[in-house]
């Protein structure tokens, strides 16, 4: 093999697909393929947080905030739902990510540490878990919490 995975991914990168066009498969470096392959799919799991982390700092500003509601936050919240939605649509084993405990507090905690540090409302003040439905609520282009 010529380019080191270490030294630069990228040359690597471009190095194994053309072994890979070229039928080369003995000279592949199968391990680092492999840990490529998986960390596409980290990548989209934290397209998928990232995106709902910024949706649920906003519902909760929209809640929390009323006085300062604007057109900016409903911009916002209606383009980090689309989306989420057409990142669930084109990529739907994404989907599982919403039954997953672990992601959810991993996304609600990155939420309210966003909505607090925007808004100065301390962590004491947000709730501990999401308090809304994911469907019926949070994804749903109409709704929006009471404050």
């Amino acid at each position: 093999m010529g380019t080191d995975y270490e030294t630069d991914v990228v040359a690597w990168a471009s190095e194994q697909a053309r072994l890979i066009r070229a039928g080369r498969f003995d000279l592949l470096d199968r391990e680092h393929i492999a840990e490529e392959i998986e960390d596409v799919g980290k990548s989209e799991q934290r397209e998928l947080a990232t995106r709902m982390a910024v949706l649920l700092a906003h519902l909760l500003k929209w809640q929390h905030q009323p006085e300062r509601r604007g057109a900016s936050w409903e911009v916002t919240i209606s383009s980090q739902r689309q989306r989420i939605v057409r990142r669930l649509d084109k990529t739907p084993s994404l989907r599982g990510c919403l039954n997953d405990p672990d992601w959810w507090a991993d996304a609600w905690g990155d939420a309210c540490d966003l909505a607090s540090a925007e808004t100065g409302i301390g962590m004491d003040k947000l709730p501990r878990h999401c308090p809304w439905a994911m469907a019926t609520e949070v994804l749903d282009e109409s709704w929006l919490p009471n404050g």
